[in-house]
């Protein structure tokens, strides 16, 4: 039997059970696979995982097989969705990736473990917050090492931060520092920007004399450093999503063999609800679209297409979905609607079937978010 057969006959069966599509398919087993794999991978080098989980809006299903295999954190940039995970029993040291608002400091201090922070005024906030919770607090500080998100790019001012958290400030604690790369600026990880992370660190554990716990070399895009063996050995921890969940990146746009992973741990399933022939480029004056775009087409004539009922409003971006079955091609979407070219398709597409699509990080983010789509696990 072929694999797209019987990718097909397992749609039906799904309809059988009536479950109410679009669905984004989460299968535990594979996740818990790739987080140990990564983890392992990581502590071979000395270094830590902390595993961000925004990626999946924190499904706590998800979030415990990064605690079963071995994540030292969690990690995550929505505060909503870490006192979730805190009142469903995540016991983990929980770590907020995102510069804290003044609006969440009481919350942060009440479920938050550990947090990024560049600001001395909201260092100060969170300090007085833990004076009236009575609680203490870990702090990261973030340099800014060129890609222009957060952290402070002066290399003495930063120090000075840290000094300030270090003498000043009771309740609050210097745990370590740390930096983003690639997020915004695409900037690319190597051993010399790291390296004068590191560089830095050891200037601020010379004046507080002491070693701090912490030097947080960046995310995913670090990984190629690590798997080279170039990362600067002072960095002691990671904070990774994509490459623990989709294992995607590393191997498509960087190049590196990550069979050891699996890339089918998320599967949308979508329905056919159209079948036509249709002509491949649209009658009429072009304008522009529903988003204010204004696309180009190339005429191939009159095609077979389905629609599928799921759209931009549920995955953002057609171009990071992944057909399962050959022979399918995506042409377009919509907000409601998944166009696919289904001419070249050697499986018989019928109204109602089911389409899988594997998927890029973008898609993951929103499925998993989107109220319209069922999750269900494997």
């Amino acid at each position: 039997m072929s694999k797209s057969k019987n990718r097909n006959e397992l749609s039906q069966i799904d309809n059988m059970k009536g479950i109410k599509y679009p669905v984004l398919q989460i299968d535990l087993k594979k996740v818990y696979e790739n987080v140990k794999y990564m983890v392992n991978l990581c502590n071979s080098k000395g270094i830590s995982i902390a595993g961000v989980v925004k990626g999946f809006n924190g499904l706590p299903k998800v979030v415990e097989q990064f605690v079963d295999a071995g994540c030292k954190y969690i990690a995550n940039s929505r505060m909503d969705q870490i006192v979730k995970l805190k009142e469903d029993g995540i016991n983990l040291p929980t770590m907020l990736v995102r510069i804290p608002m003044f609006s969440e400091i009481k919350d942060l201090v009440k479920y938050v473990d550990i947090s990024l922070n560049s600001e001395l005024d909201t260092l100060y906030r969170i300090e007085q917050e833990c004076i009236s919770q009575n609680k203490k607090h870990k702090v990261v500080l973030m340099f800014d090492l060129g890609d222009l998100r957060e952290g402070v790019i002066d290399e003495e001012e930063f120090i000075e931060l840290a000094l300030y958290v270090e003498n000043s400030l009771q309740k609050v604690e210097l745990y370590g520092v740390g930096t983003n790369l690639g997020c915004y600026g695409a900037i690319k990880p190597t051993e010399e920007n790291l390296g004068k992370l590191c560089s830095i660190a050891e200037e601020i554990e010379r004046k507080i004399k002491r070693r701090l716990d912490i030097i947080s070399g960046g995310a995913t895009s670090s990984i190629p450093l690590l798997i080279d063996g170039e990362m600067p050995k002072r960095i002691n921890n990671l904070r990774i999503g994509e490459a623990i969940i989709l294992a995607r990146d590393l191997a498509d746009y960087w190049g590196y063999d990550m069979n050891g992973m699996n890339q089918d741990t998320f599967i949308l399933k979508a329905q056919v609800v159209e079948l036509k022939d249709k002509p491949s480029h649209p009658i009429g004056e072009m304008f522009i679209d529903a988003f204010g775009n204004r696309p180009t087409f190339i005429d191939r004539g009159i095609r077979k297409r389905a629609i599928l009922a799921i759209g931009k409003q549920d995955f953002a971006s057609h171009d990071q979905l992944i057909p399962c079955i050959k022979g399918i091609e995506i042409v377009g979407s919509s907000s409601d609607h998944l166009i696919i070219d289904i001419e070249d398709c050697k499986q018989n597409i019928k109204l109602g079937d089911v389409i899988d699509f594997q998927m890029y990080y973008q898609p993951m983010l929103y499925l998993s978010a989107s109220r319209s789509v069922t999750k269900t696990y494997v």
